[in-house]
């Protein structure tokens, strides 16, 4: 099975659920993620930042996606996460990615809807679709760095201007979900009055929320015990987004709750064994520990389990 869109994933799960998209840096989070959606027998994106493909490299990522699907069976969508400028999604898209974000939202609404229309041009004349950014979210990702004072919720009316100008398949929102680990200070809550309007103006059309981790404290907790620094931090609560994902919200991002439960696994193993220096005995229990993750987040944040 080749590599698929978002679009037949976004049209069974708008209004019912939302689909997990999980950020990739290496084979045993790539195994972990696909291992769980196989058991969930769930869609599933699989996304790649700038910094991971740079990391990573874009042949291997490639390989190792190629390998996924051979293995599991699952379609999944090869998704560029926070694509910057034109380049980097052509790159993306001449290179087999099936979906790319352009980030624009950091430039004039007139300018953003100029590069993203450019980019959806490009993407479609390839087969691919597009996701695009209206409103910043504060917080800090790879290389998205806003700060609170910076950030923007989305404007409804110009969501749907935004929409029908630039012709993008998929719109991410902000609606006061953030990037990182600290995303409320205080009470957390999102405005779903505006995703209520937002939709309203969209009937039918796909959201999607970035900075949507719910920072599991249980890995927060795991971190801290075994050598971590990790303090005050605080997620966008489980039901909140359950709720997002029967208001038009199809496509739900998660990328520190993989990084938490990684390292709290490594870091736990290594304190009990520390005469141990064998990757392959402290990146097993990682991937499980990745594995269980996104089955919990499949089945009570996402539920989209059975969704294909």
């Amino acid at each position: 099975m080749p590599l698929v869109t978002s679009k037949e994933m976004f049209a069974k799960a708008y209004g019912n659920y939302a689909v997990g998209a999980f950020n990739v840096n290496n084979m045993e989070i790539i195994q972990g993620i696909v291992d769980a959606a196989k058991e969930e027998q769930a869609p599933l994106i699989l996304q790649v930042s700038a910094g991971a493909r740079k990391y990573a490299k874009h042949v291997y990522l490639m390989k190792l996606v190629e390998a996924a699907i051979e293995d599991s069976g699952l379609p999944i969508v090869l998704h560029l996460d926070h694509g910057e400028d034109f380049e980097i999604c052509k790159s993306c898209i001449d290179g087999g990615f099936t979906s790319v974000m352009i980030d624009g939202s950091k430039l004039p609404f007139e300018e953003n809807i100029a590069l993203t229309k450019k980019v959806v041009e490009y993407a479609h004349a390839h087969g691919v679709v597009v996701e695009a950014e209206l409103g910043r979210l504060a917080g800090v990702e790879d290389a998205v760095k806003v700060s609170a004072r910076d950030a923007t919720y989305t404007d409804p009316a110009q969501a749907a201007e935004f929409v029908e100008k630039t012709g993008v398949d998929s719109l991410a929102i902000a609606i006061g979900t953030s990037h990182g680990a600290y995303k409320f200070k205080g009470e957390p809550k999102l405005d779903f009055e505006r995703l209520e309007k937002i939709a309203s103006l969209l009937p039918g059309f796909p959201l999607v929320l970035h900075g949507a981790s719910t920072v599991l404290p249980e890995f927060v907790d795991k971190c801290n015990q075994y050598g971590g620094k990790i303090e005050g931090a605080q997620g966008v609560p489980e039901d909140m987004l359950l709720k997002a994902g029967k208001m038009g919200v199809c496509k739900i991002n998660i990328d520190t709750d993989l990084r938490l439960a990684m390292t709290a696994s490594v870091r736990e193993y290594l304190y009990n064994n520390p005469s141990d220096f064998d990757p392959r005995q402290y990146l097993k229990p990682a991937r499980e520990a990745i594995k269980n993750m996104v089955k919990h987040k499949i089945k009570n944040v996402l539920n989209c389990s059975n969704g294909l």
